[in-house]
């Protein structure tokens, strides 16, 4: 789940990461109110879950109050890449002596975290790192040690920076790991890491993805779980219903519990020449609501052509999923084919259920499949 920026900034102060003067805006009063109280420029912000935010015209800069909330107007309301924006971010505009980056995140083929750092900070990383990658230093952690300043100082040695700012920027580096492994974060991200005129460091934008898995143990972002600006319309609704679903570009629907099952399903359709629609996983012992609201909602999506339904019943119990899905078929507005697959606990008594209704369910795959292309 990404944070908003407003949001990085309110964790990472609790660390002790220093940040601009500021204050969030939801409407053009508010963001005068907030500019007249620092009474130096500002820039304006606005918070959207987006990348480049600042070359679409999302971060701008006011003089006064006057010039502040001129961009308010202009901002509140407005779509940044599709983003809707509802809230701003007012800070002090700051004098910058050098900006810097530095971020911590997961490096999923060694299976830990690693640490970046770099002078070339304020631009868009990636392409520092296609067109001049030794200037990026890396420390791949150990988790059995961990990061703490002392690793952080080894690390800083390899920039080139006034050893007087060398403690300042370990200390800030061992904080961030402090607050990733506090939050089971995938991402921090300080870009860009600001040195002031007095030598003092802070930084400028924040960025934070916390493990949508880890969020159970924070309470705070309960509200949250449900806004995903990559999210579709679909995969939206299906959040809501406690689906994990996925979009994909295809005409054929795939319904399967357990993430293995349901990405093979969708490789051997693929293989046999389908094209499927969507990725849905019910999980292990789904009921019947579940089952039908899955069916239902593939079967809604705008061209559909069929849906191949793939059970391995263990847990979940083939006369259950039986039921979930002649009530998703009753339920759906748009009837489309269906093709079942469905082996395992209560199998018998499913397939009775399903011959009553006319769908016909096969003990292997490869027939199931063949039947939903055809279908």
């Amino acid at each position: 789940m990404k944070l908003f920026e407003c949001e990085a900034k309110r964790i990472l102060k609790q660390f002790g990461i220093a940040f601009p003067d500021g204050e969030l805006a939801h409407t053009v009063e508010e963001a005068g109110a907030v500019a007249g109280r620092i009474g130096k420029p500002v820039v304006v912000k606005a918070q959207v879950l987006v990348s480049g935010r600042g070359k679409a015209g999302g971060v701008l800069f006011a003089d006064n109050v006057a010039e502040a909330k001129n961009i308010a107007a202009k901002l509140i309301g407005s779509k940044i890449k599709d983003a809707m924006v509802h809230t701003l971010l007012v800070e002090e505009k700051i004098d910058i002596a050098q900006q810097m980056y530095t971020s911590i995140a997961i490096d999923r083929q060694r299976q830990t975290y690693v640490v970046l750092a770099s002078l070339s900070g304020g631009v868009n990383i990636e392409e520092v790192a296609k067109t001049s990658p030794e200037k990026i230093v890396r420390h791949i952690v150990d988790f059995e040690k961990g990061f703490d300043e002392a690793e952080a100082k080894k690390l800083v040695r390899s920039l080139d920076i006034p050893a007087a700012d060398r403690d300042m920027l370990s200390s800030i580096l061992s904080t961030l790991y402090k607050a990733i492994i506090s939050y089971d974060a995938e991402l921090v991200e300080l870009n860009p890491l600001v040195k002031l005129p007095s030598g003092a460091y802070v930084a400028a934008d924040a960025r934070m993805i916390i493990d949508d898995n880890a969020l159970f143990r924070h309470v705070e972002f309960k509200d949250r779980v449900e806004d995903r600006i990559d999210d579709t319309p679909r995969e939206a609704e299906a959040r809501k219903l406690g689906l994990a679903y996925v979009d994909l570009n295809g005409d054929i629907g795939i319904i399967g519990n357990g993430a293995g099952l349901t990405m093979a399903t969708v490789d051997v359709v693929n293989i046999m020449g389908g094209k499927p629609t969507n990725f849905l996983d019910i999980g292990g012992g789904a009921k019947v609501d579940v089952i039908r609201d899955a069916v239902t909602l593939v079967m809604s999506k705008p061209g559909v052509k069929a849906v191949l339904v793939n059970i391995l019943g263990g847990i979940t119990r083939c006369d259950i999923v039986a039921q979930g899905v002649i009530a998703g078929m009753n339920a759906s507005s748009e009837k489309k084919p269906v093709a079942v697959r469905m082996v395992g606990t209560n199998e018998e008594e499913g397939n009775r259920m399903l011959r009553e209704v006319g769908i016909t369910a096969y003990a292997n795959m490869e027939e199931a499949i063949a039947r939903v292309i055809t279908l």
